[in-house]
This record gives C-alpha cells, structure tokens and sequence, in this order.
C-alpha cells in the first residue's frame, strides 16, 4: 500500500530535506565507493528489509519463506535467525505463499502474478493464471492441487502443480481475501462482507455459508475438514466444528483488525493484526489471550509449523518467531519503523535522522549502524540541518525545536515562541540559522539557538522548506506555489513568481544563483539567477516529490512517493529513475558528495548509496 505524507491540517506534516544540511563548507570531495560495495540503493533500516511482508509460510521449524510487496521474496534455513533475499523478477507485490515442503512452494500477487519453485526458491518460474486480476492467497495441499483466489470473487485451481490454472465458478463478485484447502477436495475461502464459500468438490461447486457478520473477513484456517477459524475487521472472530455449516462469533477482545490466523491443531492457535496484535487460544476460541508482540507494525499472516514453531510478518518488513507456540515471540527483524522524516549528513559517514513520535537515530558509520537517541519529545520531527559532524538543529510540531553539539547523542529543546508547526530548517553557519513552518511561519536565529526571533514572511500560507547558502542567501518554498527570497538574512522577503500553483515541498541551492525545488504531481522547478526566473524541468512521474539534494550545480536527487528516487548529472535537463526497491513514500535526501547518499522515508525506511545510486 503507497502511504503519502499529508498536510498539517489533518495532523501530518510535510517533510523537506537539505541536500548540504545548510553547512558553508564546500561540497566534500567524492569519496570512491568501496568496489566490494553493492551498487544502486541498499536497505540499512530495517534490516534484513523494509518493504511490507504479506505472507508466510514454514514446512518445519527451520525452513519458511516470506513475500510482500515489489516482488520481495525472503526465505529462511534456520527458523528465522537469518532470512536472504530471493530474485522473484517481478516487481508486483506478492500477498500469498504456500509451501508443501522445503523445496515446492507457489506465490501469488497483484496482476494475476503466479510464482512456482521446485528448488526452494533458487529459481521462480512464473506460471499463467489467465487472469489480471489482484490475487491475494493460494494454498497447496500438495505438489500439485492448489486454488488462489482474489478481487471480484476469482478462484483459480490446477491439479497439475500450476501447469495449468483453471477459473472456478465462486458465485460471488466480492474480493476473496484468504483460502484455505485441508485436502484436495475440501477448501473454505473467505472475504468481503462476512463472505463465506465451502467446496467438496475441489471447487468443482462453491456453496456460500452464513457467517452472521458483513464484516471483511481477511484470513481463515482448518486444523481438520470440520474445525476451522476465520478471522477479519473489527477484532472479528468466526468459529466453526462443522465444516461451517454453522459459524459461532467468538470474543477477541480488540476492535483492531485481524489479518491472519494459523492453528496447531483444533486447540491451539494464533491470530495476529493491526498494530501489532497477537491473540492465542488454547481451547479451540473459546478464550483469546492478547501476547506482547514489541511491535506497533501491522502484522498480516502467521504460520505455525510443527509442534511449537511459529512466524509472523507485517508491515515494514517486521518478523516475529516463537517456539513455545506463540506464547512468546521475539522480533527476527531490527530496526526502528517509525516514519523518517528528515534526514541530513554533514559528512559521508556522520548523519541523523528524525521522525515520528520523536524519533531520532544517529550514525557515525555512513548507516552501518543507526542507534537511537533519546530526543526529550514525542512529537513529530520534521528536518534536520547540521553544520558539521557535532552541531545539528532539528524542528517538529508544536514549534519544537531541539539542539546537538555532540553529534546527536544528546539534545536540548530551543525555546521557538510559537506552537505553530515548524517543516523546514536551514543552518549556514554553526551561529546562524532559520526555521519555516505553518502559517507563514520564519525564525532567525544568529546565537546557535538561543533566542530566535520571527520575521515577516508576508504570506500566511504553510513554508515548508528553506535553504540559505550563507548568512544573507536564502529561499523559502510552500503551499500553492509558493517562493520567498532574501539577500539579508531574512530582514525582508520577497515573492517571487515561481510559475506554479503545486504545494511546493523542498528547495535546495549550490550557490546564491543556482537553485531546484520540488513538489507536488513531479514539479521541479529551476533557477540559475537566484530565482528572478523559474523553469519547469520534466520529472517524468506525477508523483509528489518531498525532497531534493543536490551536492554541485549539475549532479542531484528527488525523492517522493511511491519509492520514487530520481537522478540527474546535467542540472536537471534530463532525470533519470532510480531503482528504490520500495514502493513507500520516500520523505527526504542526503547527499555528502556525489556517491555517497541517503534517503529516508516510511516505515523506518532507510537506503543507502556509494555510488550516486546506481545511474
């Protein structure tokens, strides 16, 4: 799913990056990137990956495989303890895995995607389905009878491993969400509003079952061809012990959502779900017991193998194992997934980050490792500027702004004099700084964060970013188009015809003349003379853009929604799209020099590059 940052007004703020961080100094000259370093943008957090994980599936307690979204297929040998990164050659998302032993599995996906290994997922071979449409699980009883269902009430079936996928009558047009077969014959599939439908037949006929809710029902499980558990929206929980001739509603205790169930046999299963929920029974449903899962993530699929071994997967790449049948479960993933707003390195391997709720993670590694710092807040931080390795600003909701002279380990709140939320900040010196935000909104302070002091804006629009190339040098960008511009530090603005009527998001400057600024539907626009004039650049995507960086007059990047990362080496005449690996909003950039850059974003999302990122 492609999450997109929204406007203050509905609670969220906008996000801008500064490519310098607002230092003085010259560009860092490029440093060679390591030549046993891997090419393009790499995932540092979270680790082993970021991108979401919609299904799982395990055929003992060591061997499982995970997939999700932009064709990401991950597979492990030793119950979860380490997870590689399989070539699925397809960039679709993938929603449903199953596995009939260590080496035969099936994947299907977004597009009428099938997926088919034999050698434990070495090589995927895709299959026909014959249809386009969203496919959002499959189960396998054995190497060759499986079904898939998907939107519109599609149920696909082959009795030949997948050679040959046959369309099944389901008798309704409602989007199936999960299926499940106990044997060749005998499957359930359940999906929107309380849908229900059973075959005997091995889907030769599909009868439709009363549920008793019209709730979305996302996932269901048989421990034998009677005793089965559907789960879905609102806390939902169906029980049956007849093969569903009757289902029974049973107590979960949560109103979150509920998106997968797994059974070790007729007593004892889990269920997980929104924000992180897990539930265990250990009588059949007839009570549920809320587990600690350590995550605020979605979890969307859990599958038990074997006697105690179990998984789970969710959003931003999470991963939970257990091995006392989900009374406990630990995280197979690391790395914190709030939402990265800001991003800045002064130097190729010093850098800070900061978020939501008051994240801030710092590296002194160029991301080999990311720690997280106690910034004294919980409200959202929204950019990051620092002027060298130690001295960094960072400013949030709520007139937030908070001060490092140590690189971050420690930080100080500023007192602002507004409540107002505050997007973009710039420091051109250690001394000399400026903060923009809602309402027209600009701070200047020329004592490292002392006292600050409002200037007059002349609009009342929301500022989201700002870039000074020295003390008196400086420009503003935000809401309809809107660019403000100052050659004395802020003393006076003024407007400038910026051609645009896009919310306009990020800004970036190589000197006093030569500037970009980005927006909303792929707006880039360019400035050689200081913003007197603006072009439009073609972006090539209608995507909203959040951040741009560049490190020289010619070499820069963009980064916005739906894992969008561009690229250009000519100033902007010509951009080139680079591969992000995620299709996740992508909030703000970094670059210490032309190779070396990192962007931030959704769900912790962190990727790094040596290279200028791969183009």
């Amino acid at each position: 799913m492609i999450k997109t940052p929204l406007f203050l007004v509905t609670g969220l703020a906008l996000v801008i990056l500064l490519a310098s961080c607002g230092s003085d100094s010259d560009p860092t000259e490029p440093e060679e990137p390591d030549p046993a370093g891997p090419a393009g943008w790499v995932w540092q957090n979270p680790l082993p990956q970021g991108n979401d994980l919609s299904g799982v599936s395990f055929t003992d307690a060591n061997t499982g495989t995970a997939v999700g979204a932009l064709g990401t297929i991950m597979r492990t040998a030793d119950g979860g303890v380490s997870w590689e990164s399989q070539s699925s050659d397809t960039e679709f998302d993938l929603t449903g895995v199953s596995f009939i032993d260590a080496n035969t599995g099936t994947v299907v996906g977004d597009a009428g995607t099938i997926l088919r290994t034999t050698d434990g997922g070495a090589t995927w071979v895709s299959q026909t389905s014959g249809t386009g449409d969203y496919l959002s699980d499959v189960c396998f009883t054995d190497a060759n009878n499986g079904a898939a269902v998907g939107e519109l009430g599609t149920i696909l079936h082959t009795t030949d491993g997948g050679a040959t996928w046959v369309s099944q009558t389901s008798g309704t047009t409602v989007s199936l969400k999960g299926v499940f077969f106990t044997d060749a014959n005998i499957g359930t599939a359940v999906g929107n509003g309380g849908t229900i439908l059973r075959t005997t037949d091995g889907g030769a006929t599909w009868a439709s079952q009363p549920s008793g809710s019209w709730q979305f029902l996302a996932s269901v499980h048989f421990a034998d061809a009677n005793t089965g558990t559907a789960v879905g929206a609102e806390g939902t929980i169906l029980g049956t012990t007849d093969g569903g001739a009757t289902w029974v509603s049973q107590f979960s205790g949560t109103t979150e959502g509920l998106e997968g169930v797994s059974f070790l046999d007729a007593n004892n299963g889990s269920v997980v779900g929104n924000s992180g929920t897990i539930l265990r029974t250990s009588d059949g449903g007839d009570t549920w017991v809320n587990k600690a899962s350590d995550t605020e993530d979605d979890l969307l699929d859990v599958c038990f193998a074997g006697v105690n071994s179990g998984a789970a997967v969710g959003h931003s790449g999470a991963m939970l194992g257990t091995t006392d049948g989900g009374n406990t479960w630990e995280s197979q993933s690391s790395g914190a997934t709030r939402y990265l707003h800001g991003v800045c390195f002064p130097d190729a391997d010093n850098g800070t980050a900061v978020g939501e709720k008051g994240t801030i993670l710092t590296t002194a590694d160029a991301g080999a490792t990311w720690k997280i710092r106690s910034s004294g807040t919980t409200v959202q931080l929204n950019a990051v500027s620092y002027t060298d390795a130690t001295t960094g600003t960072a400013v949030g909701q709520s007139g937030t702004i908070l001060n490092t002279t140590d690189g971050g380990f420690s930080w100080k709140n500023s007192h602002s004099g507004t409540s107002g939320a505050l997007l973009g900040v710039s420091f051109p010196q250690a001394n000399t700084g400026t903060v923009v935000g809602q309402s027209g909104t600009i701070l200047r302070t020329t004592d490292a964060g002392a006292t600050w002091l409002a200037q007059t804006s002349g609009t009342n629009r929301y500022l989201t970013g700002v870039f000074f190339t020295d003390a008196n040098n400086g420009t503003v960008v935000g809401q309809s188009g809107t660019i403000l511009r100052t050659t004395n530090g802020g003393t006076t603005w003024e407007s400038q015809d910026s051609g645009a009527t896009a919310f306009l998001t990020g800004v970036s400057f190589t000197d006093a003349n030569t500037g970009t600024v980005v927006g909303q539907s792929g707006t880039i626009l360019r400035t050689t003379d200081g913003g007197a004039t603006w072009t439009s650049q073609a972006s090539g995507t209608d995507q909203y853009l959040f951040g741009v960086g560049f490190v020289d007059a010619n070499t820069g990047t963009v980064v916005g929604e739906s894992g969008t990362i561009l690229h250009t080496t000519d100033g902007g005449a010509t951009w080139v799209s680079q591969v992000s690996g995620t299709d996740d909003t992508l909030a703000g950039v970094s670059f210490a020099d032309a190779k070396n850059g990192t962007v931030v974003g959704d769900g912790g999302k962190i990727l790094r590059t040596v290279d200028g990122g791969g183009s």
